[in-house]
Order: structure tokens, then C-alpha cells, then sequence
């Protein structure tokens, strides 16, 4: 289960962390229009180097904070998150407990983190599921209190199916239209083929690729006579796992990884390992900071 408290500990994380999305970086992306025509979207905090024009004064004579308004045109900058949702991700143990690391509510936190510091910096973000084809969660509101509402959402989804890479990559690609920083947090147990088909058609954004994995997936607690379920296919292997198969099985593991991170390297792309055993923030801060 996501809480939301872990939200304000992103506090500790630069919101204005600088990324290259066409050559441009984020925290160039404001604005210098002071809002005459614009649509008012929200506040943020002031920090100094702020157009002082921007400063909500009728918020100050209520609050003693400054607060600086916010329009649509200053939101040039994406922040796009995709989050897979298939059956695979569904690993890791009871979601009701908090010290069982679960890979879906793991990705879908380092997601959620983005989107709300996208949001504390002035830029808009949409977060959307994988899997036959998309299913986008948000609303179009780039707010802190839409990322609440995404955490309650998140909480609901019971991953299932499998993710079609190409199709899915596809045609959320078709959707983008702005400078765009994208995040695909996902295990990437698929054929490398199709997921550097599908993460190709969004090589033209800046692009990151969360490759999530759980303790017991890299060391599987199995021993001896052992059956294994493909969750996604819902097939069923009888097996000895110990030997020569775990070998074989660590092996095989440690390949698909590098392929997916030699993928993301052809398409120019960031590939950061996550393994849901480890301490959130410092997964997150892996993934967040160049």
C-alpha cells in the first residue's frame, strides 16, 4: 500500500534537478510572460530569481509566505510517466504490508515522486499505464492534490495481462507534443526486440527507463523440487532448482538485463537498476538525478 506521507520526504530532492529535453534544460523552462491572456493554473513557493511580478500578494496578506502564480505557458516541459501493469509486476508479497517490497507499488512510487516534483516545479506530468495499449490515470490537472488522487488510484490497480511494448509505446508516443521527459518503470520481461521496437518511438524524448526487480527474482528462495508459474501466461514449469538450473537461471537473468540496458543505450537512453529490496529514496535518487 502506497502512503502519502512518503511524498514530503521528496522535500530533500531538487525539483529543479537539470535534465536535456531538446537541448533545452528544465529549469529554463518558465515563462517570462507575467500572465496577460494566460490561464491561471496554481501557486508555487517563491525562490529567489523569480519574476516578483509573479508574487501572489493577496496570498502573502493572508498567509506572511510569498507565493508566486502559475499559467499554462509556463508549463513547456512534460513529465511523462508509463508504468507497467502487467501480471509479472504483481511479485513481491502482501501490498498491505509495508515492509514487503512489491514491484508494482514500488514503480508506480518512484513514478508518483515524479509527477510531484514535476508538479512543485511548474511542469506538467501525465501518468499512464502499460500494457495491450494505454491507459492514461490523470486527469490533466498538474497538482499536488492530483498526485493524491493517483496514489488512491494506484492502490487500486491489480496488475494482470501482459504489456505489448510496441503497441502500447506506440501510441502513447502518438499523444506527445511538447519537450518531454519520459519515465518507463517497468521489469522488462519481454522479448528486447519488441521493447526497443516500442521504446523507440520515444527516442525523441528524454528518456529514462526504471528496470525494477525484486530480491527474491535475483535469488529465488527455491531449493530442490520446485514448480514455477509464469504469472502472465499462467503456465506452469515443474523443475529442479538447484545446480546447474540456478546457474542457468542467474544467468539467463543477468543477459536479459544487459540486452534491455544495450537497448537503451542504442536509443540513447538512461537505464537505472532498481531492486525493490533497497531503501526508497536512494532507488529514487538513482533514478531522478543524472
Amino acid at each position: 500500500m502506497i502512503e502519502p506521507a512518503f511524498l514530503d520526504e521528496l522535500a530533500r530532492f531538487d525539483p529543479s534537478v537539470q535534465r536535456r529535453v531538446d537541448a533545452v534544460r528544465q529549469g529554463e523552462q518558465r515563462s517570462t510572460e507575467v500572465g496577460e491572456g494566460l490561464t491561471f493554473s496554481d501557486h508555487r513557493r517563491y525562490t529567489p530569481g523569480d519574476d516578483t511580478r509573479l508574487v501572489d500578494w493577496r496570498v502573502y496578506a493572508r498567509t506572511e509566505e510569498l507565493y508566486v502564480k502559475q499559467y499554462e505557458a509556463e508549463r513547456n516541459l512534460t513529465v511523462h510517466i508509463l508504468l507497467d501493469a502487467s501480471a509479472s509486476m504483481d511479485f513481491g508479497g502482501d501490498r498491505t504490508e509495508r515492509a514487503t517490497p512489491h514491484k508494482f507499488e514500488f514503480a508506480a512510487k518512484l513514478g508518483l515522486g515524479f509527477a510531484a516534483l514535476a508538479a512543485a516545479e511548474g511542469n506538467d506530468f501525465r501518468v499512464s499505464l502499460l500494457g495491450e495499449t494505454f491507459d492514461r490515470l490523470d486527469r490533466g490537472r498538474a497538482t499536488q492534490g492530483e498526485v493524491l488522487r493517483l496514489i488512491e488510484r494506484c492502490n487500486e490497480i491489480e496488475p494482470s495481462g501482459e504489456t505489448d511494448f510496441r503497441t502500447a509505446c506506440a501510441d502513447y508516443a502518438a499523444t506527445i507534443d511538447s519537450k518531454s521527459l519520459v519515465l518507463v518503470a517497468s521489469d522488462f520481461l519481454a522479448d528486447p526486440a519488441e521493447i526497443e521496437a516500442g521504446l523507440g518511438a520515444l527516442q525523441r524524448t528524454d528518456l529514462t527507463l526504471a528496470h525494477v526487480l525484486a530480491p527474491d527474482e535475483r535469488d529465488p528462495p527455491a531449493r530442490g523440487d520446485t514448480i514455477f508459474r509464469d504469472p502472465e501466461r499462467d503456465t506452469r514449469l515443474r523443475t529442479y532448482f538447484g545446480g546447474s538450473v540456478e546457474t542457468r537461471y542467474r544467468d539467463r537473468l543477468d543477459d536479459h538485463r544487459d540486452a534491455v540496458e544495450a537497448v537503451a543505450d542504442r536509443l540513447g537512453a538512461r537505464h537505472v537498476p532498481v531492486d525493490t529490496g533497497a531503501d526508497f529514496f536512494d532507488a529514487f535518487g538513482e533514478v531522478w538525478v543524472e
